[in-house]
């Protein structure tokens, strides 16, 4: 069992940065591959960025790709979203996610893939 924890939400102008945190508790978070998905008032939840167990594979939604960076420190047991260029249509509760992966190499591009969630984190950007 894998409990998650987000942090790092907020309130900031378009053009703007944040760095959203994921912690997990328990010893097998490197055995997890690991996702960030968000959710925005009135739409579907919708999978933005995901990582391997080891890192070295990621995957990014086409909204995101070039603006956000996912990333991990399995020694920190914590997995990290950074969020540049910030745009209105960004605003979106995020949710962390993780799954666990016997291969090591495989990240998971679908919601119903993944077994944990956190409670979310709130981004708001403005215009």
């Amino acid at each position: 069992q894998v409990q998650l924890v987000e942090s790092g939400g907020g309130l900031v102008q378009a053009g703007g940065s944040l760095r959203l945190s994921c912690a997990a508790s328990g010893r097998t978070f490197s055995m997890h591959a690991m996702g960030w998905s968000r959710q925005a008032p009135g739409k579907e939840r919708e999978l933005v960025a995901c990582i391997s167990r080891s890192g070295y594979s990621t995957y990014y939604a086409d909204s995101v790709k070039g603006r956000f960076t996912i990333s991990r420190d399995n020694a920190k047991n914590t997995v990290y979203l950074e969020m540049n260029s910030l745009k209105p249509e960004d605003t979106a509760v995020y949710y962390c996610a993780g799954r666990l992966e016997l291969s090591g190499s495989r990240y998971y591009t679908e919601l119903y893939e993944y077994d944990y969630w956190g409670q979310g984190t709130q981004v708001t950007v403005s215009s």
